[in-house]
């Protein structure tokens, strides 16, 4: 792939070089050392990833990632000196466009976050050149002995953070379902992305831990590398399997655990984001007689996974993305008119 690199720092960029040469044999595109230069070079010059810094002069990482996807869009990855407290201006530029985040290595190829970066790399390159082969799911078991709340199941990927916190803004507590929300994003990430979702709407956002059930009133989000899948316990469990998918956690294979044991017929949704993942699984979700909405073009940061659901007919609606919350209450919410604008007190 040829690579840019916007940042200003010229210590970060030049061990950024180092990390793109070895051991995959990236050509190097560009150095940019300010937004605005960042949205020049890629007007001239657009690469296949850009490696965006946060603090850039002029025009912020956040910023410049909003403009670069609306003028010449391409592959965007956050690289931040500290992920933990740039939490906030991370989903920001997700939800702007960017594929992901990870922390800026403390030294180069051969250290843990050196690694860490060129297998973020690799694992962009497999998403931009090839389509993956979905996760293979079964047919319906029988549900377990747990009662099951309704079940709202969300996938999302590139725009997804500001998607999603659109989108939960606008059900209300008394919605009377469970959601289940698989999100692109690194694991350094999902417990921050959760407590950041979890202010911007009236339901309770959670991290989805290890054997937890899905309950009424309640967001759990997928917080790990593996994937989050439902068990025939009605339980959510995270497996690395299969390990070769790069889309990770894989909203398809989470959708595709549903049709094998969720024993309700809900409601699935996918959101912006780039690829493929999810689009099989919403299909498959479908013909087992969910109500599957797929995020319109017009209102997708990148129409590309709910693009690929409607090229296969997977979705019963496909609507903007300030309908959806709207089609989810209609089918779940005692009161389905419309819900006023959340707004979490801070005194909270």
């Amino acid at each position: 792939m040829r690579i840019a690199i916007a940042s200003a720092q010229t210590a970060a960029a030049e061990l950024l070089k180092k990390l793109i040469a070895s051991p995959a044999g990236h050509a190097l595109a560009w150095v940019a050392a300010s937004g605005p230069e960042a949205l020049e070079k890629c007007r001239r010059d657009r690469p296949d990833l850009i490696l965006m810094d946060l603090d850039l002069p002029v025009l912020d990482g956040v910023r410049a990632t909003a403009r670069i996807m609306k003028e010449t869009p391409c592959a965007i990855l956050i690289v931040t000196d500290t992920v933990e407290k740039n939490a906030a201006r991370v989903f920001a530029a997700m939800g702007s466009g960017a594929l992901d985040a990870v922390a800026l290595p403390a030294s180069g190829p051969g250290s843990e976050g050196g690694r860490a970066l060129v297998k973020k790399i690799a694992t962009i390159e497999k998403l931009l050149q090839k389509p993956p082969a979905a996760p293979q799911g079964g047919g319906p078991a029988p549900g377990g002995r747990r009662a099951a709340p309704p079940l709202v199941a969300i996938g999302a990927s590139t725009g997804g953070p500001k998607a999603l916190a659109d989108l939960l803004a606008a059900l209300p507590a008394d919605l009377g379902a469970a959601l289940v929300v698989v999100q692109h994003v690194d694991a350094k990430f999902g417990r921050g992305m959760a407590d950041w979702l979890d202010s911007h709407t009236p339901l309770t956002v959670e991290a989805a831990r290890e054997g937890m059930h899905p309950a009424a009133g309640k967001v759990l989000l997928a917080v790990t590398d593996d994937h989050l899948v439902l068990g025939a316990d009605l339980a959510l469990h995270y497996t690395p399997e299969p390990r070769d998918y790069p889309y990770r956690p894989s909203v398809n294979a989470f959708f595709l655990s549903l049709v094998n044991h969720w024993p309700r017929r809900d409601v699935a949704a996918l959101l912006t984001g780039m690829g493929r993942d999810g689009a099989q699984g919403l299909a498959a979700l479908r013909k087992a007689g969910w109500h599957t909405i797929a995020q319109d073009e017009k209102s997708s940061v990148v129409y590309g996974m709910p693009a690929a659901a409607a090229e296969i007919d997977a979705a019963v609606e496909i609507l903007p993305l300030n309908q959806i919350a709207g089609a989810i209450r209609r089918r779940f919410a005692p009161h389905p008119g419309h819900a006023e604008p959340f707004r979490k007190d801070p005194r909270s």
